[in-house]
């Protein structure tokens, strides 16, 4: 049985373990840059990250 590649979306709202994944990074380094972004979205108890502002944040990083 050969295994199927998963399919890539693009979502724009994540969960941190979900993103930190996408990221490659961990998961407390992933909170921490989301939080610094303003990406972060809370509803009730559930923390979601908003990418498009995420990655807005991570391009200022950008070594010229």
């Amino acid at each position: 049985m050969q295994r199927m590649p998963k399919a890539i979306n693009k979502k724009r709202l994540v969960r941190y373990k979900e993103g930190a994944e996408m990221y490659s990074m961990g998961m407390n380094k992933f909170q921490t840059l989301a939080k610094d972004a303003g990406a972060i979205l809370k509803i009730d108890r559930m923390v979601l990250v908003d990418l498009d502002v995420f990655d807005q944040y991570l391009e200022s990083f950008r070594v010229k």
